[in-house]
């Protein structure tokens, strides 16, 4: 097995090992149902016919907010938690390489999230076994959900790599997170010059197009390039601590 494949296994392991593990995932699946439940029965009484048209959008906004609140949780114990415990230094005494622990510590987080997506799917097959809808729209915040669930994981990677504290780790992720996020809804205060550079950095304009069925081929390649950033972000990270021989 490859050194990547061993710190996946390692990481999966140690993760759902632990209580905390579960009760991430338990308030992932809890409150997305929730929030499933309450908009079925907001748009039952509110929006008749609608049911199945108007609610996905609604439906997988609510979701990213859960994602939103629980990755920077998931991902703050990565590299941090290796420093905390004085494990980091046998890890970097193994034969592997930067790239491949972070390459490693990412996988299995994101598996991690992936399995935690996956807890919401009872609603909609419960709704589609009850009245049958379109599974274009669902599909395509699916895709919304994973692609934007990698950079939020890619994200924390690069904020635990150089916090020594899980606290700051998962307040840094939240931080740029919603930088990211908000950048874009107060666009009254821009100049016209930077109006439409914030538009193209927004996770809120790339995201809103698959929460509304819609797939588009820029804002996939946004997603894969700012998940793929932060990881190099945090390979640098990694490196640069030990050089300057940090723990």
């Amino acid at each position: 097995m490859s050194a990547v494949g061993v710190i996946v296994r390692r990481e999966l392991a140690s993760f759902f090992g632990r209580t905390r593990a579960w009760i991430l995932a338990g308030t992932f699946a809890l409150l997305g149902g929730y929030l499933f439940y309450s908009e079925v029965a907001f748009f039952e009484t509110f929006g008749g016919d609608r049911l199945t048209t108007g609610l996905w959008p609604f439906v997988f906004l609510d979701w990213r907010l859960v994602a939103f609140f629980v990755v920077p949780l998931l991902t703050m114990r990565l590299i941090a938690e290796e420093r905390q415990l004085g494990t980091y230094e046998l890890l970097c005494s193994l034969p592997v390489g930067d790239a491949a622990i972070v390459a490693g510590k990412f996988l299995a987080a994101y598996v991690a999230y992936l399995i935690m997506i996956a807890g919401t799917l009872p609603g909609p097959i419960a709704l589609y076994v009850l009245r049958p809808y379109p599974l274009g729209s669902v599909v395509a915040g699916y895709g919304g959900l994973v692609l934007l669930g990698g950079v939020f994981v890619a994200c924390g990677l690069a904020a635990s790599a150089v916090s020594q504290s899980q606290m700051v780790s998962a307040i840094l992720t939240y931080g740029i997170l919603a930088l990211f996020w908000y950048a874009s809804w107060n666009e009254a205060a821009l100049s016209e010059t930077l109006t439409p550079v914030v538009r193209a950095v927004s996770l809120f304009d790339h995201y809103s197009g698959f929460a509304q069925g819609v797939v588009d081929s820029r804002s996939i390649v946004f997603f894969v390039a700012l998940t793929l950033f932060f990881l190099f972000l945090a390979v640098r990270a990694l490196g640069s601590r030990m050089w300057r021989g940090l723990p």
